[in-house]
């Protein structure tokens, strides 16, 4: 599938600038991982499953993982890229478990990014550029904050990786920090909004 097609499928779907913006983060963290992890000569196929994890979120909340198929069919996705694209939702939304490495990277940064990135928004640069490992762990244990970011989906993600917390925190923040120019940049020409 080309970039420009998942883009478009997208867009269809997901009308909220913090949606768009959230497909694009996770875009460029999966890319990030990709190559920091070896995979590079998958980067686009790793970037497209981060692009379009959450396509069924905004429409259809009630349907996550579950509505997301049959959108894809419409790129004609393959069913491979289906089930990594559903697995993220495993204990929550589907009985889809995350096998692949890919899978397991998508399954614990999803949830990380939005904490991460709530937490960027209360900086005074209102960037993850400056941000260091110590504070994420101070918002993940206060429960309160961007409470609609799962810990237990955090952690449980880190256990499948086999990593500590502190290694998905740092690796994931380096990932965001790669991209988020880049990021803010499309979602404005996007959406026409700042986030």
């Amino acid at each position: 599938m080309e970039r420009s097609e998942a883009i478009a499928l997208l867009r269809k779907y997901n009308g909220e600038p913090f949606h768009i913006m959230h497909g694009l983060t996770v875009e460029g963290v999966m890319r990030w991982y990709a190559n920091e992890l070896g995979y590079g000569d998958n980067e686009d196929y790793w970037g497209l499953v981060g692009l379009l994890h959450d396509v069924d979120f905004e429409k259809y909340p009630e349907q996550h993982c579950k509505k997301a198929p049959e959108l894809l069919k419409e790129i004609n996705a393959s069913e491979d890229f289906i089930h990594s694209v559903v697995c993220h939702g495993y204990g929550l939304c589907v009985d889809i478990k995350p096998e692949h490495q890919m899978e397991k990277i998508l399954f614990a940064a999803d949830e990380l990014t939005g904490l991460i990135w709530a937490a960027a928004k209360m900086r005074p640069s209102k960037s993850t550029q400056d941000m260091e490992v110590k504070s994420i762990k101070k918002k993940f244990k206060d429960k309160s904050f961007a409470a609609g970011c799962s810990r237990d989906v955090i952690r449980q993600g880190a256990e499948l990786l086999g990593w500590d917390l502190n290694e998905l925190f740092e690796k994931t923040i380096l990932a965001m920090r790669s991209c988020e120019d880049r990021v803010r940049k499309e979602c404005f020409e996007i959406t026409g909004a700042h986030e």
